[in-house]
């Protein structure tokens, strides 16, 4: 069989959680489409509830879609669920390991639940590479939180599968322990392995990743080189307290506005274009006197307000 072009190819996918007593109808993915091509370091980024989670638990089998398609590795997960789950690891944003069994022994167990023959199995190989080779045989509930999820990662390649999925690996990780890991993972795609990342570290994807989606309201909002989608958020926000609260953001001239807490409100400029000063300028112009201001850098709300604001249309003479 050819290698597919695309490790993974969603294509309309919709899932909508029917209405209960307490909750209305939800519609998680909204007819996402994402082609992920292979032999990345793919990055699938956005805020809590866009819908990131929902498509990793389809393509893990944990969750039915309503409607669209979806291949993994060219093997589509209606016709070939077997098949196609084989083809991904996944490293879940929980840790899910019997704290009774040894490193050893769940990697063992694993590759049997993948039906891996036992004199084809890669315990002490996956053990040494992802740093664990000396606690083999110590308890899992013995192991430190970096070192549980370094052997996650070890479990989700028992099968030695084309695609592994990194669901936020790196959360409540230590600096060292988040290089080890990454060095690791860097190896894996340097053979051929194709990598899905989530994450909320923007500079970690920057680092790491090809190619950048940006997922919001269950739909994708933004699907471009990683250079490319960088080079359109350089953005910065002043936030501006007046000496009298304001109930709504001020409306500035090139400049996009929205109201904070406790009467003051946030300018997004972006740093080609404009400074601070030029900020201030504005706010001044517009007949606010200052109190007090702050600088932020862009943080991944920031992102998506770059790639999807669209200031309103003028008012027709």
């Amino acid at each position: 069989m050819d290698l597919p072009d695309f490790a993974i190819e969603a294509r309309g996918l919709c899932k909508t959680y029917a209405a209960t007593k307490t909750t209305p109808e939800m519609h998680a993915l909204k007819g996402l489409d994402l082609a992920i091509p292979r032999g990345s370091i793919f990055g699938l980024l956005g805020p809590n509830g866009a819908g990131k989670s929902t498509f990793i638990n389809i393509l893990a089998g944990l969750c039915r879609k309503t409607s669209g398609t979806v291949e993994i590795w060219g093997r589509d997960i209606d016709r070939r669920p077997r098949d196609a789950r084989a083809a991904i690891g996944v490293v879940p944003q929980e840790i899910a390991a019997d704290p009774f069994f040894t490193p050893r022994e769940a990697l063992d167990v694993q590759a049997g639940m993948y039906g891996v023959p036992a004199h084809e199995r890669r315990t002490d190989e996956l053990l040494a590479a992802v740093g664990l080779a000396d606690k083999g045989n110590a308890y899992v509930r013995q192991l430190s939180g970096g070192m549980k999820r370094r052997l996650m990662v070890a479990k989700a390649m028992v099968h030695n599968p084309p695609v592994l999925i990194l669901d936020e690996p790196t959360a409540g990780v230590d600096v060292e322990l988040r290089r080890q890991l990454w060095r690791y993972v860097l190896e894996l795609n340097g053979k051929g392995v194709t990598i899905v990342l989530t994450t909320h570290y923007l500079e970690e994807a920057q680092e790491l990743c090809d190619q950048i989606a940006i997922v919001n309201h269950g739909a994708v909002v933004a699907c471009e080189p990683t250079s490319t989608i960088l080079q359109r958020i350089d953005t910065r926000s002043v936030v501006v307290t007046p000496e009298e609260p304001l109930l709504v953001a001020p409306v500035l001239p090139g400049f996009e506005t929205r109201a904070r807490a406790e009467g003051a409100f946030a300018v997004t400029y972006r740093t080609g274009q404009s400074s601070v000063e030029q900020v201030l300028a504005a706010v001044r112009a517009a007949g606010l006197h200052i109190r007090d201001i702050a600088t932020e850098d862009p943080d991944l709300e920031d992102v998506f307000l770059a790639l999807t604001y669209a200031p309103p249309a003028p008012a027709a003479a």
